[in-house]
């Protein structure tokens, strides 16, 4: 989320009629004043004083809203696949500075989300069910075989609440495991979608 600062030069409201500026500089507005007579005689009256500085505060905090909104990535029905093209998938999620919301199913390696994105920005709905299970490769008869330095490496990657919940549970293995409901909610907020969630990834 961008969170932009905002200053005003306040010393100016007092004074004669003036022209005000702004200049941005990376994530901070800065808002002042030049006087344009310098004959502080002529005094404007307090109340349209008070009230072009609140109109120019409301006019701010418009221009910061509209640099705070964020793009929202909703997962609801991945299955998984290799892990490395969702280490580098997650990554670049990860600098995109996106909220990902957990609206469905996310199993396999779609879970290393969970390691990827900061805790923060993960959120859960009623319908989230991740599945966790060990990593494999195709053996040389074409049957699934543990890859245990695969699923040693997924496993380190999930936060020390999920690691903890999979050590109960007999850790990774062929089968799968799934986290869900109330057990879910303990680790992570609920949130709700709105019009702003992208396409599930």
């Amino acid at each position: 989320m961008c969170i932009l600062r905002a200053t005003l030069d306040l010393n100016c409201a007092a004074g004669p009629p003036a022209i005000w500026t702004k200049n941005r500089s990376g994530n901070t507005l800065t808002v002042s004043c030049i006087a344009t007579q310098a004959d502080t005689d002529q005094v404007v009256e307090s109340g349209l004083v008070m009230k072009f500085v609140t109109g120019l505060l409301a006019a701010m905090v418009l221009f910061a809203g509209v640099g705070a909104s964020h793009a929202v990535v909703r997962i609801s029905d991945d299955r998984g696949g290799r892990i490395g093209t969702y280490v580098d998938k997650y990554q670049d999620l990860r600098s995109s500075g996106e909220t990902v919301v957990i609206d469905g199913l996310c199993a396999s390696a779609c879970t290393i989300v969970l390691g990827a994105v900061p805790h923060d920005r993960i959120c859960v709905t009623s319908n989230a069910n991740l599945g966790f299970h060990a990593a494999w490769d195709f053996g040389r008869n074409g049957r699934a075989v543990t890859n245990r330095e695969a699923t040693q490496m997924l496993y380190a990657m999930y936060p020390t609440a999920v690691r903890r919940w999979i050590a109960h549970r007999g850790g990774l293995t062929p089968n799968m495991i799934f986290l869900r409901g109330r057990q879910l909610t303990g680790m992570y907020k609920p949130c709700y979608l709105n019009a702003q969630a992208s396409a599930s990834r």
